[in-house]
Order: C-alpha cells, then structure tokens, then sequence
C-alpha cells in the first residue's frame, strides 16, 4: 500500500509552498496581491454564458456527450483554424476537443509515451509538460531556456548523447513563464529537425491571441510537413476568459490525434454539453471580444512593468501571454526565487510565482501573472518599493 511510484516519481510542488504563506497571511487579515497563479479574473464574454443559460435547459444536453466532442464543435475548431491560419484540418481524424490544454497533454502522454522513452521539454516551462512525461514513466531531459542560449544547438546535442533516441518534444510558444516568442522560421526548422530524428512535437497554444504591438504569434502547422510529425494544444481559457469551463483541442497528426482520441473514449464521457455548445458560439461569434480581453492584458502589463521599471526593477515587456517574467533583482538573487517570493509576501504583501517552480533553470526568476486590476497592480508595485527601499 505504501508503494505508489508514479506519486514517488513526481517532485514536491514548489506553488504550495507559496499559495500556503500567501493564505495564512490572508487569515491574518493581511491584503496580499496575488499576481500568482495564471487564474483570468475577466468575466467570460456575456453572449457566450447567454448560449450556455440557453443550452442547459434542453433536457437533451443533460445526457452524456462524446467522448472526442460534439460534431458541430469539432468543426467549429476546423474553421477557426483555417481562418486564422488556413490550416486545412479534417474534424473527424485530425482534432479531439480535450477537458482543458492540461488534461489534454497529461493523457497524450499516457497514450503514446512508453517507459523509459526519452522526452524532451524546455526549463524553465509550463509543470504539466514536464510532469506528464513523469507520470506515464518516460524518461525526462530538459533542455534549457535563456536568452544568452541557442535551443537548437542544445536540442541537437541532446538528441546526440541520448541513448536511446527520443522520442518527443513538448514546447509552447508563446512561452509560459518566459514569455518568449517565436516567428514562423522557427517552427518550419523545428519541424524539419523532428523529420530528420523522427521525433514527434508537441506545442502547447495556449497564448494564441494573447499578443500585443503587432506581434502574431504563429500556429506550427502553417509550417510545411507540420501535420507529418506534430500535433497542437489550443485553449478557449484565455482568449475568451473560459478558464474554469476547461475547453480545449488537440489537433494535427492523424494519427497522434486518433491515440488520444482513442484513449479519451476508455476514460470519459466528455465535456458537458451545453458547454459545447457555447464553445462553439466563442469560436464562430463576434472575436471583439477576444481583442477586449487582449487589451485588459495590454494595459495590465504596461502598468505593471512601467511601476517596476520607476523603482529600479527593471523587466522586458513581454509581446505575448498574460504574464510578466522578471529577473530577481541582482542583491536578492542569491537567495534564490522560492526564498524571494517569500520574501515579497512577507514584506511587500504580494505573491508571485518562484521561477524554480517552472525547472532548474527558472530560479534567478519570478512570474507575475496579470490577474488584477491596474488599482492592485499599482498596490502591488507600492509594496515593492518599500521592500526594496528597506534592503537598499
């Protein structure tokens, strides 16, 4: 009874250690601004929530759905693709909707990664990338992520000293935590290097719309030979604030699609219905919205990295996602990020992500998510100051 190895393979959850300190502050009655965990505050669009209020009082939605989706949402994802990106998908074989990007990515990796296979997944990154290759018993190797390094000269020497050869790669760009982006030349060498190691990839897309200053951030498979060995995770919880609906797709690869495709139908009946439904007015209605949430982030983020910069912490502004991902400030950085983020909770009331949370090589970082309004965030960067004031 004592023996479960796939919990004894996981590491320990650095997030707890900070979402525990912030809640006994906030029993303490202390007011901590949680630019923590990546949870939209934004309320879902109005007409998206009138199609569900609609939906939920057919009594024929209340029935099990599909297991892969509803026809008509499965479709629905088909055409956005090929208006955003022209990307011909056919929505039978080549997209399953998911409970969500993470649960999508968690069971991909229980039905094509076999122990002991070799994966690769940059760090710093999103846990669940990293984490679902441990739970289905592969062998994990990280590859890093920095601005002062080349990926594809580490990716092309780790795929020369590993034994045996891998067999995937988990990526998504735009990038959480980093925020780095990524043009289409990118994915097109990406997607030739995997043809050439018969390697699949796996890109989460969970950022798609959340780009700012003209940056459009582009879809691996506008790339040619993409469909031949990549497959690409899309969610509806940022751009249409659906996070806790839990609507996502995996799409490409005919035949990595129909794998999860098939396991998915051993596991759950699918989404509620007449969350299907809705989904499918998201995705075909009126996109004004999706660009009004796009600017809450905007205006969030220039306020946020504005404040820092005027009290001598500086951060780049990031073109994509709904974070910001600040180097520690050079006289705290020894302490490392878990010791820092304490820190910021205890002295300058706000939470944050430790970057050693996302891999070994995120911990001279902390994530800031841009999940309050402008009045917290300007809260947030008083108490900043006043920390830092206090060890200058």
């Amino acid at each position: 009874m004592d023996e479960f190895r796939r919990i004894k393979r996981l590491p320990p959850y650095v997030f707890n250690i900070v979402n525990q300190l912030k809640m006994d502050a906030r029993h303490r009655g202390e007011d901590i601004v949680d630019l923590g965990m990546g949870n939209p505050d934004l309320p879902t669009p109005q007409h998206i929530v009138d199609k569900l209020a609609e939906a939920i009082y057919n009594p024929r939605n209340h029935r099990y759905s599909a297991s892969k989706g509803i026809a008509k949402l499965r479709l629905a994802m088909a055409n956005w693709y090929k208006r955003r990106y022209d990307v011909d998908l056919d929505p039978d074989e080549e997209v399953v909707v998911t409970i969500g990007a993470k649960e999508g990515i968690s069971h991909l990796a229980l039905a094509v990664v076999n122990p002991g296979d070799v994966v690769f997944a940059p760090s710093p990154t999103y846990p669940i990338h990293p984490y679902s290759i441990i739970i289905a018993g592969g062998d994990l190797r990280s590859i890093p992520l920095s601005p002062d390094r080349d990926f594809f000269e580490d990716l092309l020497m780790a795929t020369k000293l590993t034994w045996p050869r891998p067999k995937m790669v988990i990526i998504s760009y735009p990038h959480n935590p980093t925020t780095t982006v990524v043009e289409l030349d990118f994915f097109q060498r990406l997607v030739d290097f995997a043809q050439e190691h018969n390697i699949i990839i796996v890109q989460d897309f969970a950022y798609a719309d959340l780009t700012f200053d003209g940056y459009r951030a582009p879809s691996i498979l506008e790339v040619k030979g993409a469909k031949e060995v990549a497959v690409e995770f899309v969610s509806l919880s940022k751009s249409y604030s659906m996070a806790g609906w839990r609507v996502g797709f995996c799409v490409g690869n005919r035949r990595i699609v129909q794998a999860l495709t098939k396991l998915k139908s051993y596991l759950d009946y699918g989404i509620f219905q007449p969350i299907q439904i809705a989904a499918i007015t998201a995705l075909n209605g009126d996109q004004q919205c999706v660009q009004e949430i796009v600017d809450t982030y905007k205006q969030r983020r220039d306020t946020l990295c504005d404040g820092l910069g005027r009290i001598g912490w500086e951060v780049k502004k990031p073109l994509a996602t709904m974070f910001v991902w600040g180097r520690i400030p050079e006289q705290f950085r020894g302490m490392g990020s878990l010791e820092f983020s304490k820190m910021m909770i205890r002295e300058a009331k706000v939470a944050v992500s430790p970057g050693i949370g996302f891999g070994e090589y995120g911990d001279e970082y902390v994530r800031f998510a841009l999940v309050e309004n402008e009045h917290r965030t300007r809260q947030a960067i008083r108490g900043i100051r006043q920390m830092l004031q206090q060890h200058s």
